[in-house]
């Protein structure tokens, strides 16, 4: 049987459904008796779907805050907020809302609870965002002057055991000045990886799909056995400037990661969708491309989640650490952003690029 809103009077009945937050009315059983449209379009389905049904289905939390929650709140009287809380909508997926919650009682009618439900979903993600940025950008201004004073000494020792070299007799003992000669010049090009390219970008109009496609051909020539590749890519992304090596060697180390999670029984999958009125960092734009590299690895470990992008974090065995923050940083002269979701059998490494021409 359908229960009947109890919303009854036509002015409170308008003002509800012309509010853009998410109201949804619970009787004394729990059961939605009233939800308005702002709400239907935050779960994403229609209010004839969730009349009736039970605060539990709707607004699933840890320790039965649903049910013991709420109950206590009508016993009460007293109303609550809880920040940053969960919900499921229609196909499975989850949105992040802060929600009060409101014990109505009338003299002539049952008790009643007014929630209200208020997403956060987007000022979580440019916090987030923002935080990265700035995390990234201290660390390569740290790394950048490490460097600057590892490079001046090892300049001067290669340059020293070079005249060592010269002034010996004996050629065996020329091998140590070799191996001097050779170490720093290693260490000379791990400086150079962690600071990265110094000059600006070389934009040209480029399409993403062409770019990795050849990311694509690199990774089935690394990895001939597997893992499967796969493709799902948005044809209506337009042509953008973009330095063509940069991005590639961004993707690259990305799928490479990818596909060594993934092993030989594996799948790595590229995929592109266009975002329209998207926020990087603190910056709006018109269009972004989301270019996503996903597998069906192990996972990241939880310990080492939030520090992939720093350099020398690894989570994988004989890993140096650097792909990520190079990556990252290829990806932000780009006036770009690399994101990380990882769970157990599935990461998913999200780039967002501005499809606009004038970014820095």
């Amino acid at each position: 049987m359908t229960i009947q809103p109890t919303v009854k009077p036509a002015i409170e009945r308008m003002i509800l459904d012309h509010l853009n937050t998410a109201v949804m009315l619970f009787g004394k059983d729990l059961r939605l008796r009233y939800i308005n449209p702002a709400a239907e379009i935050l779960f994403e389905v229609s209010s004839r779907h969730l009349i009736g049904q039970h605060a539990s289905l709707l607004l699933p939390c840890p320790e039965d805050y649903a049910g013991e929650r709420l109950a206590a709140a009508l016993s009460s009287h007293h109303p609550f907020t809880e920040r940053e809380i969960n919900i499921s909508v229609a196909d499975g997926r989850t949105k992040t809302v802060n929600c009060t919650v409101l014990p109505m009682h009338h003299f002539d009618a049952d008790e009643e609870l007014l929630v209200e439900l208020y997403q956060v979903d987007r000022q979580l993600r440019i916090t987030r965002e923002e935080q990265l940025l700035t995390q990234h950008q201290a660390a390569q201004t740290l790394i950048k002057g490490l460097a600057h004073e590892i490079k001046n000494p090892l300049g001067g020792l290669r340059g020293a055991a070079q005249l060592l070299e010269q002034e010996l007799p004996d050629p065996a003992l020329r091998e140590y000045t070799r191996i001097i000669i050779e170490e720093a010049d290693r260490l000379q090009a791990l400086m150079n990886r962690m600071i990265g390219p110094n000059l600006m970008p070389r934009r040209e109009l480029l399409n993403v799909h062409d770019v990795i496609e050849h990311v694509r051909g690199l990774l089935l020539a690394e990895f001939p056995r597997g893992p499967v590749i796969l493709r799902d890519y948005d044809p209506s992304i337009p042509d953008f400037m973009a330095d063509q090596d940069r991005l590639i060697q961004a993707f690259l180390n990305l799928s490479r990661n990818a596909a060594a999670a993934a092993g030989l029984d594996g799948y790595v999958e590229f995929r592109t969708r266009v975002l329209r009125q998207f926020t990087i960092g603190n910056r709006r734009h018109r269009l972004v491309l989301l270019a996503q590299v996903r597998d069906n690895g192990p996972g990241i470990p939880e310990e080492i989640r939030d520090q992939i992008f720093f350099p020398m974090v690894s989570g994988r065995q004989g890993g140096n650490g650097l792909g990520l923050s190079i990556a990252q940083e290829l990806i932000n002269q780009h006036g770009g952003l690399i994101e990380c979701e990882s769970l157990p059998g599935e990461t998913t490494f999200c780039v967002y690029l501005p499809l606009e021409c004038d970014y820095e």
